[in-house]
């Protein structure tokens, strides 16, 4: 790491649908093994459906654009080498029922912590790190972030369908996840001590399998010394997934000059947070929003412009101001990808895989 809020890295999580069919294939040990490696680690998940592409360290969106450019490229043509489509979306188009899970130890815990809650939970992310001093930093930083967590999610919104069926939301994979037990907005916390206090009590209750793994949508990473914002669905396009990237890292800057500053993050209520989160899986970029601060219902695209006020100094600082500006009037000009994913319906679940497989190398 150099300077804080400079340094960040991205996780993306992919699907894996039969070429023919659209289902989804649990195919994830062959790609792997004929993706090989690059500049991007790729892993295995929960589910044999679904791999993930971690990038390294970097410090410019030029630098983590060509490491998520070049991760999606292996994983999808080993994917097509197998008969399979690489998707980047936040739920599957169609439904094929639970596929295998994954075989190891860790992952034979977690199914059996969760049972049902996990036997089809073929949910995608796209997580970003951004560097941090140290722990106690990280929790001021969370606190601070916090309110912003619903308009970075209705920017990703991009996973419509429920069993084969439209959600009628933009971000159903925010549904899935509310049922898992502590999730959702991270409780405000006063330091590192008190965050691993409650996690450890999380897992003492039962309710996590192990202290490195909580369902919090802003964390502490448990193994890199960076806030890791997961709020994000999978994205369809590498330049959505750099936009993630940026607010966050200017999110993350701006919570720092703030924290330099001894400013004390605005305290919003539990269930505002929640409230906000809500609708921000129901309706994406368009409709309304619920502002954090002011308790109260106002059109998406007036929030996300705050969004963009509150951290445009963070984006000039990196030199992002101009792309973000630029990508964000896009989504919310041509709609984010639930709006295309639904756009595409129109001629049946088939053009929506087709239209996810395609955006995935853009």
């Amino acid at each position: 790491m150099t300077s804080p809020g400079t340094t960040l890295g991205v996780e993306e999580e992919f699907l894996l649908v039969d070429a023919e069919t659209g289902l989804p294939a649990p195919g994830a040990t062959a790609v792997l093994a004929c993706a090989g490696q690059g500049p991007t680690s790729l892993q295995r998940e929960l589910l044999s459906t679904q791999v993930e592409s971690a990038t390294g360290v970097c410090e410019t969106l030029a630098q983590l654009g060509d490491q998520l450019s070049r991760g999606r490229a292996l994983l999808a043509s080993a994917a097509s080498a197998n008969g399979m489509l690489l998707l980047s979306t936040g739920t599957p188009v169609l439904d094929g029922g639970p596929p295998p899970h994954t075989v190891g130890e860790r992952f034979e815990s977690i199914m059996g912590s969760y049972a049902g809650v996990v036997a089809n939970y073929q949910v995608g992310g796209c997580h970003v790190h951004v560097g941090v001093p140290d722990r106690d930093t990280a929790i001021a930083v969370i606190n601070h972030v916090r309110p912003w967590l619903p308009s970075l999610l209705a920017l990703s919104g991009n996973s419509v369908f429920a069993a084969g069926r439209d959600s009628g939301y933009a971000s159903w994979r925010t549904m899935e996840q509310t049922r898992f037990p502590g999730g959702g907005a991270t409780p405000w916390f006063g330091s590192a001590a008190e965050y691993d206090a409650e996690v450890a009590r999380l897992a003492e209750c039962g309710a996590i399998v192990d202290e490195a793994m909580c369902f919090w949508l802003a964390r502490p990473s448990p193994r890199f010394p960076t806030v890791e914002i997961r709020v994000a669905d999978a994205v369809p396009t590498v330049e959505e997934a750099l936009l993630q990237a940026a607010l966050t890292r200017a999110l993350v800057r701006t919570a720092l000059s703030e924290v330099d500053s001894g400013r004390e993050a605005v305290r919003v209520p539990d269930q505002v947070a929640a409230a906000a989160l809500w609708t921000a899986a129901r309706h994406g970029v368009t409709g309304f929003a619920v502002h954090p601060f002011e308790h109260r219902r106002v059109p998406a695209a007036s929030m996300i412009a705050d969004l963009f006020k509150h951290v445009r100094d963070a984006l000039a600082d990196t030199g992002d101001e101009d792309f973000v500006e630029t990508t964000t009037k896009a989504v919310l000009r041509e709609g984010n990808g639930a709006d295309r994913q639904r756009a595409a319906a129109v001629d049946g679940p088939r053009a929506v895989i087709d239209m996810l497989a395609a955006a995935v190398s853009r």
